[in-house]
């Protein structure tokens, strides 16, 4: 969750709290928020109000006291005000003589301790997260990109991720394909726990490899008619390329992924991202929306495919709103590290000639420009005071050259075996590299994973 900075400087002129009442005068207009600002610093010294000296009013002799003036506006409300402003019932302004005040044999010492702090200091700043003496993090918060079936680097990292034992899961997001890898890893822990969520992780790309499809590569995220390389034309769009609506990702996701784990209590946190078209908004779907359908939805590029209906709204990929969602996982998060998984390019040195490379080169743009705003959006927080999560970032343009020129929708087996391992090399760079103030513990005996020869031949 994402800790509000508290205002040090002084109060304004205005604030009602630092202005001496007026006598015979209306109280000041005081609003909910100023009241409840006067209730919290008494409610936050209650003890000392406790530890007050008693009050002993003088005894009255002969006639009852002289009628005492209405004030301007109800009793009960003057009161109330004087009570949220001192702390203590006001006496009445006919009382001829002060009260006398008894004092307390001997005034306690008073210890040496931080500052006191207001409740409603107290409410505005939350005190932050510790930060991890020890490396790799304990909890993790995971933002997944997608780019079709460059994906696979995704599957890498989080396979490794799952050997650390002692680094949970708090909440993952993703778009497009990096929805896709995110569902699988909670269902899979969810139902089986991490090895559970390795196996299904590498059940899926296997037969993606296997038993790929015009259709699943489309949906998948990584198709474009303008990226091929031959170009069909304008009149094949907006699901002429499929015109029976045949689904076989969605029924590859339907057997692969229990719906139902998703909403239990060992799920991690959901944050799954679409495209409204009719507004272009984005949409964030959670553990108790997933459907097979919310993952089509995430993950369909419009110039192949039909807008998928949900509940009477259609979507589109929802990689051109939120590729992944940060800001939101930043605010739901109780994590105090955040690991961005970036799988599109960023860069490329060649300059685009043809109409594909323009396309690719402008598909790229575009999904690393609504992650590059949002991750310039906590940093802007952070200089501003905020605390939101430290973000970490793997990026597979680091790991493999030229990958700016490679096709988001190459199914082959060599190609996704080698995404797959350089997710993982990265993966285990990064938690060997810990962070300045942080202490590396390795783990002695980690699960009995197969290695990454085995995966290969699993794929092959």
């Amino acid at each position: 969750m994402w800790l509000r900075k508290s205002n040090s400087g002084g109060s304004s002129q205005d604030d009602p709290i630092q202005q001496e009442p007026v006598p015979q005068q209306a109280a000041p207009i005081r609003s909910s928020a100023s009241a409840l600002l006067s209730a919290a610093q008494i409610w936050s010294t209650e003890d000392t109000i406790a530890a007050a000296p008693k009050v002993t009013e003088p005894a009255v002799t002969g006639s009852a006291p002289p009628p005492v003036s209405k004030p301007s506006q109800p009793e009960t409300t003057v009161v109330a005000e004087m009570i949220l402003a001192t702390g203590a019932k006001p006496a009445t302004a006919a009382e001829p003589k002060p009260a006398v005040i008894e004092k307390p044999a001997a005034a306690e010492a008073k210890p040496a301790a931080a500052p006191e702090r207001s409740l409603a200091e107290t409410i505005a700043t939350p005190p932050l997260p510790s930060a991890p003496r020890v490396w790799p993090p304990r909890k993790l918060s995971l933002a997944l990109q997608g780019g079709g079936t460059l994906s696979a680097f995704g599957w890498g990292v989080l396979e490794r991720l799952l050997e650390e034992p002692a680094c949970d899961f708090d909440t993952i997001s993703g778009a497009s394909a990096g929805a896709i890898n995110a569902a699988l890893l909670a269902s899979g822990l969810a139902e089986g726990g991490r090895e559970g969520a390795r196996r299904l992780l590498a059940q899926f790309w296997n037969r993606m490899t296997s038993e790929a499809s015009f259709r699943s590569v489309m949906l998948l995220g990584g198709f474009s008619p303008a990226s091929a390389s031959v170009s069909f034309g304008p009149h094949l769009r907006a699901g002429r390329f499929n015109p029976l609506d045949l689904d076989p990702l969605r029924d590859l996701l339907a057997g692969s992924i229990n719906f139902d784990a998703l909403q239990s209590a060992a799920a991690p946190r959901l944050l799954i991202a679409a495209t409204r078209v009719r507004d272009g908004g984005n949409q964030l779907f959670r553990n108790a929306d997933m459907t097979p359908d919310v993952l089509l939805a995430s993950s369909c590029p419009p110039q192949v495919h039909c807008a998928v209906d949900i509940d009477g709204e259609t979507y589109w990929d929802g990689g051109y709103g939120a590729n992944p969602p940060v800001v939101s996982v930043a605010h739901e998060s109780s994590a105090a590290d955040l690991l961005v998984v970036q799988v599109t390019p960023a860069r490329d040195n060649y300059i685009p000639v043809t109409s594909a490379a323009i396309d690719r080169r402008l598909d790229q743009i575009t999904a690393n420009a609504v992650l590059n705003a949002e991750l310039a959006a906590l940093e802007w927080a952070r200089n501003d005071g905020l605390h939101p999560p430290r973000v970490h970032r793997l990026a597979a343009e680091d790991e493999i050259e030229g990958l700016a020129q490679r096709s988001t929708a190459d199914l082959g087996r060599s190609f996704i075996a080698m995404l797959h391992q350089r997710g993982r090399d990265a993966c285990d760079r990064w938690l060997h590299q810990p962070p300045n103030g942080t202490t590396l513990v390795t783990q002695e005996k980690r699960p009995a994973f197969p290695s990454a020869d085995a995966l290969t031949e699993v794929l092959a």
